[in-house]
Formats: structure tokens, C-alpha cells, sequence
């Protein structure tokens, strides 16, 4: 998803090794979608 320019990926040059992840501008526009999907999925689960 980061060569999509979906995820963006900072390093800290540190011990122990830290990365970030966050959404990029591209990524956040797929919210409402990705919030539809999970409100089907709430709607159309069956506990077994």
C-alpha cells in the first residue's frame, strides 16, 4: 500500500528500531468507503 501512496512510512534512525505508519491524503479519501464496509459487515454478522 506504500507504492500505492496509500501508506506512508517514516524510520527513525534509533535502537531499538521505530517505524511509523499513517494514512496518506489518498489513503484518508478510502474512509468512507472502508466505514460502509465495516457497517455491512456489523449488519450482516451472525454469531455462531
Amino acid at each position: 500500500m506504500e507504492a500505492d501512496g496509500i501508506l506512508y512510512r517514516k524510520e527513525y534512525p534509533q535502537v531499538p528500531p521505530k517505524v511509523e505508519y499513517g494514512l496518506t491524503e489518498l489513503g484518508k479519501s478510502l474512509m468512507p468507503i472502508l466505514h460502509e464496509v465495516c457497517t455491512w459487515g456489523q449488519d450482516h454478522y451472525v454469531q455462531r
